[in-house]
């Protein structure tokens, strides 16, 4: 049976709704419901494209077509690529993951993680997936030395495989060019009539406030510069471009030329759960 068949008989047997199948930093799960409202007209039409895919939420929603998901994290487009390619494998990888949780399982994956360069890549997949879903708040962070250090995150029954979830992710995935590459490759990959939505690493809202390295490389506001840049080369190329970033003088400053709404988002993540709760986020449009 053919991938494009196989597809289409696990979709007419059991429908599946598609949903991020890791848990990220600055995730838009939570709102979808805003955003929605502020996508252009004949989106359906476009070809949806995330320089910053992350947990990809809004792709999910979606559904497009057509898509470009890119990021410059390789282990989590390695895994995009592997739910996308050989789903059952990741699968079976995983269930003997989550079989074996525990506390000191946990370290073991980690290590074995951070060592395994002979790893399968469904192997490594479903490694970067246990971690996601078992570590503290479901953080990625590298050292310098690109390993990742999270410590485990106390969850009584952390639910580590959703079989059904990682099938209709497969099948969402089928319709999307996966790509590790960063943001700037846009101005020779973005195409007129494309969608672009832009979900960064944010400014900080404070010096104490940011979750940026993620990768080896932090997002620095030179960044921040450089994607205001791109956005307005893919502006003028006739691109439907929406951003979302930190509600703060200098973003807002950098995109003043533009349409600036803003939006009330959950702050999950601080060492202070006092400290959580809403916050505004803005929404930069060229439309």
């Amino acid at each position: 049976m053919t991938t494009s068949a196989a597809v289409a008989a696990r979709t007419q047997q059991q429908p599946r709704e598609a949903a991020p199948f890791v848990k990220w930093a600055g995730g838009k799960g939570r709102l979808l419901s805003q955003l929605r409202p502020l996508l252009p007209p004949g989106i359906a039409r476009m070809r949806h494209v995330e320089p910053f895919v992350g947990g990809g939420a809004l792709f999910f929603a979606r559904l497009p077509e057509r898509a470009l998901l890119t990021d410059i994290n390789p282990a989590l487009v390695a895994t995009y690529t592997a739910i996308r390619d050989d789903v059952q494998s990741v699968i079976d990888d995983l269930r003997g993951l989550a079989s074996r949780h525990s506390r000191e399982s946990y370290y073991v994956v980690r290590e074995h993680y951070n060592e395994g360069r002979r790893l399968s890549t469904s192997k490594r997949a479903a490694m970067f997936i246990y971690l996601n879903k078992t570590c503290f708040n479901g953080l990625h962070r590298v050292n310098r030395k690109g390993e990742f250090n999270v410590p485990v995150g106390s969850y009584k029954s952390p639910r580590i495989l959703n079989e059904s979830g990682l099938h209709a992710a497969s099948d969402a995935l089928q319709a999307a060019k996966i790509e590790c590459t960063g943001f700037e490759s846009l101005l020779e990959k973005a195409k007129p009539g494309d969608f672009v939505y832009f979900d960064p690493p944010y400014e900080p809202v404070s010096e104490t406030a940011s979750f940026t390295s993620y990768a080896r490389d932090g997002f620095s506001r030179e960044h921040q510069v450089r994607l205001r840049d791109v956005y307005r080369a893919l502006d003028r190329r006739g691109c439907k471009l929406m951003l979302s970033n930190s509600d703060v003088p200098v973003i807002r400053k950098l995109y003043r030329a533009f349409r600036i709404e803003t939006v009330a988002a959950p702050r999950a993540i601080n060492c202070n759960a006092k400290k959580r709760g809403k916050v505004s986020e803005v929404v930069v449009r060229n439309y």
